[in-house]
């Protein structure tokens, strides 16, 4: 039976930790809400172990990383569910800290709060970590007496978004990975394997096909040149960048991908999968919806979706209902907008919202997973097919060199 270390809260507010035996991670949850306790972390020992493993300064995080903050949220609304006031709460997640940029931000905010200050007010002075969404949220919740769901609710957010995050990035490591050894197969085959034919096609004196003569001289040039290959690569990503940290450079980049044929949908019901779980996060948490509109729109990446969102805004501003004025800029999907219609039909706006994110976070998990079930067959294909064709010139310029039969 395994063995798994845990922490929690006893009824009288202290922080307890050991080690038991259990069959499940949720057997242990279970135990200790039997004893009373809140429970704070449960996993097997092994990985505890690893995870609290001294690592050197050099590799330590120096700042709060996405994780952290679910973390931060889900501990804190686990404490205030417990009843626990927020001091105290706030006191025990500072016992559970490491040492580092989590602890110190910890320590800052409960001085604040103990001082006088909101929790809304001392996070918001943290806007590197806390985004405006995430403080207005949690302002609505000290206003409304419902800090602790709010805090569930926002780490259900966070961790909904970490999910997607994730899986996005884990499903591209596989074919980057193919793509990276193509091109190195290839800059290898090109400048190492085909000059060393070179002196053969020169003593035998004959003329060489035309095909032959493409791949010599296509070699020849990336052996010369290749630095300045990765030296024009480099110069194209920094202008780009450059391009980009201008207002208008930004949105005109944001408006072409999302108009781009093979990536503009995927990235579109990225954005309004963000797009309609924070808006309808914040509505269901009592946030006016002007004031949801603006938290909403400094999280979305694209600018080009951003402005198509504060334009439907000032409309919305005139009295004007959500759907009309999203529907007329042209970047929203039509699914989307019919439910957002009904939604305000029916005045259930923030749960619309919250289903059409479900939809759309769905949808962009079947779209990634068949992009790259497309993705890594045509790559190899493709890298067959021109090793193969390159290969081939080389054969045929040697038989018919050496007059040898086909």
């Amino acid at each position: 039976m395994p063995r798994f270390v845990y922490k929690a809260v006893s009824p009288d507010g202290e922080v307890i930790e050991g080690e038991t035996q259990a069959s499940s991670r949720q057997a242990v949850i279970d135990r200790l809400h039997a004893d009373g306790h809140v429970p704070i972390k449960a996993e097997e020992s092994r990985r505890a172990a690893a995870n609290t493993t001294g690592l050197p300064e050099f590799f330590r995080p120096r700042h709060v990383r996405p994780e952290d903050l679910l973390l931060i949220t889900r501990e804190l609304a686990t404490l205030l569910q417990a009843g626990l006031p927020l001091d105290r709460g706030m006191s025990v997640m500072l016992e559970l800290a490491p040492a580092g940029p989590v602890r110190d931000l910890l320590e800052e905010v409960r001085e604040r709060v103990r001082g006088g200050a909101t929790l809304a007010d001392a996070m918001a002075e943290h806007q590197n970590v806390f985004p405006n969404y995430y403080v207005g949220m949690v302002r609505a919740g000290e206003a409304g007496g419902t800090l602790e769901a709010v805090l569930t609710r926002l780490a259900d957010t966070l961790e909904r978004a970490a999910a997607l995050r994730d899986s996005v990035r884990a499903a591209l490591r596989y074919p980057a990975l193919v793509v990276i050894m193509a091109i190195i197969s290839l800059m290898v085959l090109m400048t190492v394997v085909i000059p060393e034919f070179r002196p053969l096609f020169e003593d035998a004196g004959a003329a060489m096909p035309v095909s032959t003569q493409l791949v010599i001289g296509v070699s020849d040039f990336l052996a010369a040149y290749w630095w300045l290959i990765a030296l024009a690569a480099v110069a194209a990503g920094l202008m780009l960048r450059q391009h980009n940290r201008t207002a208008e450079g930004r949105l005109r980049w944001d408006a072409w991908v999302i108009r781009s044929p093979v990536f503009g949908d995927l990235l579109t019901k990225i954005e309004v999968a963000r797009f309609s779980r924070t808006l309808g996060t914040l509505l269901s948490n009592g946030v006016s919806v002007l004031n949801a509109m603006t938290m909403t729109n400094e999280t979305l990446d694209n600018r080009a979706f951003a402005a198509a969102a504060a334009q439907a805004q000032n409309r919305l501003a005139k009295g004007e209902g959500l759907a009309e004025p999203l529907a007329e800029t042209g970047v929203f999907p039509g699914l989307a907008l019919q439910l957002i219609r009904v939604g305000e039909e029916t005045g259930r706006l923030d749960s619309m919202l919250l289903k059409i994110a479900d939809i759309y976070d769905g949808e962009v998990k079947s779209a990634i997973q068949k992009m790259l079930s497309l993705l890594v067959p045509l790559v190899t294909l493709g890298l067959g097919i021109l090793i193969a064709g390159i290969i081939g010139s080389m054969i045929s310029a040697i038989m018919s060199t050496y007059d040898l039969p086909f």
